[in-house]
């Protein structure tokens, strides 16, 4: 098991440059197809802690299921944001990178530099 971790989509592309950054710099990340093996409720908060955002900063704004769930809606707990994003993974914004206590977003990928060093 390696020490690092990316929640990756292959059909993203700031995921794959994500990816490919960790490779050239001799990182072998443990790879979570998070789409096909969503992280439940626990792990999501477990990783925006280690994030150190919010639920709403997690989620993907542009995505239909944002609009259909109304999560647009401030009054909206994280623990209700949290659910719609197991319910629904694609709500999930990604890739995200784990090293040990702390996460990155690879929005800009270049974020998981950070990790590296």
């Amino acid at each position: 098991m390696s020490e690092y971790t990316i929640y990756h989509n292959p059909r993203c592309s700031k995921s794959r440059q994500t990816l490919q950054i960790l490779v050239d710099n001799g990182v072998e990340a443990d790879v979570v197809l998070y789409l096909e093996t969503p992280p439940s409720a626990t792990q999501l908060k477990t990783l925006l802690a280690k994030l150190g955002i919010s639920a709403r900063d997690l989620l993907r704004k542009g995505e239909a299921a944002y609009k259909d769930g109304s999560l647009a809606d401030t009054t909206l707990s994280d623990d209700q944001l949290i659910a719609a994003m197991v319910a629904e993974p694609k709500l999930i914004e990604r890739p995200i990178v784990v090293k040990g206590d702390r996460a990155v977003l690879g929005r800009p990928p270049e974020n998981v530099l950070t990790l590296l060093s």
